[in-house]
């Protein structure tokens, strides 16, 4: 079954971290820039960080510059998303979709996501 599964997710407080996990099953990534993104309740969707396949250029929404980390292991098949200094604002579902490269808009697979709750 192909398919991108997330992980990770939990409730956390304010300044604390968390590290999601994108793993894929039934295909490799190695051939895929991936894509993390997020939605908040009521708010639209957000891109949030990507990292290009073959030479994992990384790219970085301005609200998470300096405090998240893109990384992929193309052993395990998976890409990580490391989430420091988080703020309640950083709540929301998170997601992660595979494209060609970062910047397409056209997306092969998505995850179901993994809900990320910062709060004290």
């Amino acid at each position: 079954q192909v398919q991108l599964v997330e992980s990770g997710g939990g409730l956390v407080q304010p300044g604390g971290s968390l590290r999601l996990s994108c793993a894929a099953s039934g295909f490799t990534l190695d051939y895929y820039a991936i894509n993390w993104f997020r939605q908040a309740p009521g708010k639209e969707r957000e891109g949030v960080s990507c990292i290009s396949s073959s030479d994992r250029n990384t790219y970085y929404a301005d609200s998470v510059k300096g405090r998240f980390t893109i990384s992929r292991d193309n052993a395990k098949n998976t890409v990580y998303l490391q989430m420091n200094s988080l703020k309640p604002e950083d709540t929301a579902v998170y997601y992660c979709a595979a494209s060609k490269v970062c910047s397409d808009l056209d997306f092969a697979f998505w995850g179901q996501g993994t809900q990320v709750t910062v709060s004290s």
